[in-house]
């Protein structure tokens, strides 16, 4: 089996990388393939097989199964998404009484208070960026309070982690991850220095486990960097990436505004019709491992491509048909296996007020007309654009 190159494949792969995925499942589900970042990668295009892999302890997420070195993991530290069990386990059990049903529902009043601010300043100019205006700001809001961020510091992060996730190259992967583990170091000190509050980073300072286990301040800092980045820059395009499909389909767009008893349905095809997080973070073969018919080596790179799962016919039929009555149970946009989104939740609490009171408020929303074509995020992570211009 060849060696795809999928750098070759250029910008029509970043705007619409779905008919790529499909004519790949179509050869078979698992591909050797080079990132257009020019990684050598085991792609993994088809949903049994991707969730398959998304639960298989033999594939590592920790860098040192292939002795590879990421700056932003050796500058922030292990995380959540960067170890495996029983460390992850460890980890997790820490943090999980933090993000329970209970507690995102009690967030619910702030969502809707946020996203009706947001609409009030936007509104009498008929038109906005709806994804610096709104997308962006309401989730970045949301998670900074929700650790205990002061508001002026949320521009500088933003900046870290837009580098993080889809470089524009106003600076190196180095010093965003450098400026952002100073900052949190300097904010865990502060807290620590305060004593109890009522955020979350200050709650998990004092967590403490029956057998008295606690993070430490290095797992503290690699936690907050991953739920800052994970808590925004993912509801940022599952807002706008909804949005944007349906505003690209009146009917679906007509249909949930006659029955806004469709919302969680609509969230949850944005989700698997083009949600967030295109393909999951690498993991690593600890051995050999058949996959879909095919022997991926020890020591590889494996992308779990979530996007094309999501459009794998042979469990979605007319998978690029985006339906909001279908029923998208099975997606794959949160991951699954002991990865899958601890703010999952969150994500779709705050997906389902911002839509419908979007579209509540701005019964003539439409994609500006002379606002020319979309830039597309780069790379193979982060799925949207950079910016949605809309008029109402």
């Amino acid at each position: 089996m060849s060696v795809i190159d999928l750098g070759e494949y250029g910008a029509d792969f970043t705007a619409d990388p779905y008919p790529y995925y499909a004519k790949l499942r179509e050869a078979g589900p698992v591909h050797e393939v080079l990132t257009p970042d020019g990684i050598p990668a085991w792609l993994v295009v088809g949903h049994e097989e991707g969730r398959a892999a998304l639960a298989d302890q033999r594939l590592s997420k920790s860098t040192s199964v292939i002795d590879l070195v990421l700056v932003r993991e050796e500058i922030m530290g292990p995380h959540l998404l960067s170890i495996d069990a029983p460390d992850h386990t460890r980890l997790r059990k820490l943090v999980a009484g933090e993000f329970t049903g209970r507690r995102v529902e009690a967030l619910r009043p702030r969502i809707q208070q946020l996203t009706d601010e947001l609409l009030d300043a936007i509104e009498p100019a008929g038109r906005a960026d709806l994804v610096d205006s709104f997308a962006f700001p309401l989730p970045i809001t949301v998670i900074c309070e929700l650790l205990g961020v002061p508001a002026a510091d949320r521009d500088s992060f933003r900046a870290w982690s837009n580098e993080l996730v889809a470089p524009s190259g106003a600076m190196t992967e180095q010093e965003a991850a450098e400026g952002f583990a100073t900052y949190l170091d300097a904010l865990i000190e502060d807290k620590r220095a305060a004593g109890p509050g009522d955020d979350l980073l200050s709650a998990l300072l004092t967590t403490r486990a029956e057998d008295g286990d606690r993070l430490s301040l290095a797992e503290l800092r690699a936690l907050a960097y991953l739920l800052l980045i994970a808590g925004h820059e993912t509801t940022v395009n599952l807002i706008a990436n909804t949005v944007r499909a349906l505003l690209a389909h009146p009917e679906q767009l007509a249909a949930l505004r006659a029955d806004f008893g469709l919302i969680d349905g609509a969230v949850e095809e944005g989700l698997r019709y083009d949600g967030p997080v295109e393909n999951a973070t690498f993991r690593f073969t600890r051995e050999p491992v058949v996959l879909g018919g095919t022997e991926i080596p020890a020591r590889a790179v494996v992308l779990v491509g979530l996007a094309a799962a999501a459009h794998d016919p042979g469990r979605f039929p007319d998978p690029g048909r985006f339906d909001i009555r279908r029923d998208p149970r099975g997606h794959l946009a949160f991951g699954h296996g002991i990865h899958y989104c601890l703010g999952a939740p969150l994500a779709r609490l705050e997906g389902r007020t911002a839509i419908q009171t979007l579209l509540r408020r701005f019964p003539r929303l439409e994609l500006d007309p002379d606002a020319g074509p979309l830039e597309w995020l780069p790379g193979m992570l982060i799925r949207g654009t950079r910016h949605l211009p809309v008029v109402w």
